[in-house]
């Protein structure tokens, strides 16, 4: 929407960022089968603009695990309204650590 945008029309990618942890985030709680959070996020390069009116598709893997966390590949993609043609806008890893109600890291699964 044009609040989520620059002056130029183009996302912010902060908002891009937001959809993506989101995204990570779902992933996470699934796999871990409970709360997760946010702990680092590595190395998110913007290859292109998105602008407004374009669809934007994200998707998220897990690609490794660790007693209580979980590194999650996040992809967005945009395609242009009316087309067909896809380009990937950014990717990045995202790390995420599974908490119980205490706040603190659990077990993955537990």
């Amino acid at each position: 929407m044009p609040a989520d945008t620059n002056p130029y029309g183009d996302i912010f990618g902060g908002w891009l960022m937001s959809i993506m942890d989101s995204a990570a985030g779902t992933v996470a709680s699934r796999f871990s089968k409970g709360r997760a959070v946010t702990i680092a996020v590595d190395g998110m390069t913007f290859h292109k603009p998105v602008k407004i009116g374009d669809v934007v598709s994200v998707y998220a893997d897990v690609i490794s695990t660790g007693r209580s966390s979980m590194k999650i590949d996040v992809s967005a993609w945009r395609r242009i309204r009316a087309g067909e043609e896809t380009d990937r806008v950014t990717h990045a890893i995202f790390t995420f650590v599974a908490i119980g109600d205490d706040g603190r890291p659990r077990v993955i699964g537990e």
